[in-house]
């Protein structure tokens, strides 16, 4: 038996009639802060370079995926190997350069990435009903950190050369970048966070409100031709 299946069975077993009171009263819902923690703890094992680390909390991770899988399973919807099956094709689909024919075949991981977000945009576009054309911000997950949030609409508006759509200073952020490296930009969104606690401004909340704004700017003069990219 592969630990996967085994990790399984036991998740099962806590949510047998005869498992654990605990594990048995456990819903999607009720487990959501669990998977935000877990993921968390990853990323410091990740910072912290500790492979050993690394490996536990995966696997606390693992456990939250077998955990929400199992819980959909006693209700008819999914299991773990529609999930696995669900990844697998999606890899598969999104990387014809690999599985695909030599004519599909691409050099750089620039191109990869414009390739991924092409296919997920086809693939969107079928799933989606009526005649509504795609947008350019993707609807995020409504959890995902502010400042992960706001890379992702900065990146998006720049690849659309929106950049003087929006409301920030895009001269000033080329000129902050201009030497910049991990240790100062840490440094300054630390100083940045603690001005804010010092003026009692919530600094994910504000973050979050700004970078939905420039969406709301921005997705209404996105060119036509522009929006299936």
């Amino acid at each position: 038996m592969s630990e996967i299946q085994r990790l399984r069975d036991i998740v099962s077993k806590l949510r047998a009639p005869d498992g654990c009171p605990w594990d048995r009263e456990q819903t999607h819902r009720s487990l959501a802060r669990c998977l935000v923690e877990e993921a968390s703890e990853v990323l410091e094992a990740i910072d912290g370079d500790d492979s050993e680390l690394m490996e536990e909390e995966l696997g606390d991770l693992l456990l939250q995926v077998v955990m929400h899988a199992c819980l959909a399973e006693e209700v008819g919807r999914f299991d773990l190997e529609d999930v696995a099956r669900g990844i697998n094709e999606k890899l598969v689909r999104r990387h014809p350069h690999v599985f695909g024919d030599d004519a599909q075949k691409v050099d750089s991981s620039s191109e990869v990435l414009d390739r991924w977000e092409q296919i997920k945009a086809e693939e969107k576009k079928n799933k989606s009903s009526g005649d509504r054309p795609p947008k350019l911000f993707k609807e995020l997950p409504p959890r995902l950190p502010a400042l992960l949030f706001a890379h992702d609409v900065y990146k998006r508006a720049i690849k659309a050369e929106l950049e003087s759509g929006g409301e920030w200073d895009d001269d000033q952020a080329k000129e902050f970048s201009d030497g910049l490296d991990a240790d100062s930009a840490g440094r300054a969104l630390f100083q940045l966070v603690g001005a804010c606690r010092r003026s009692g401004i919530d600094p994910e909340a504000a973050l979050r409100r700004f970078a939905s704004r420039q969406v709301s700017l921005l997705e209404p003069v996105l060119p036509e031709e522009s929006r299936d990219g």
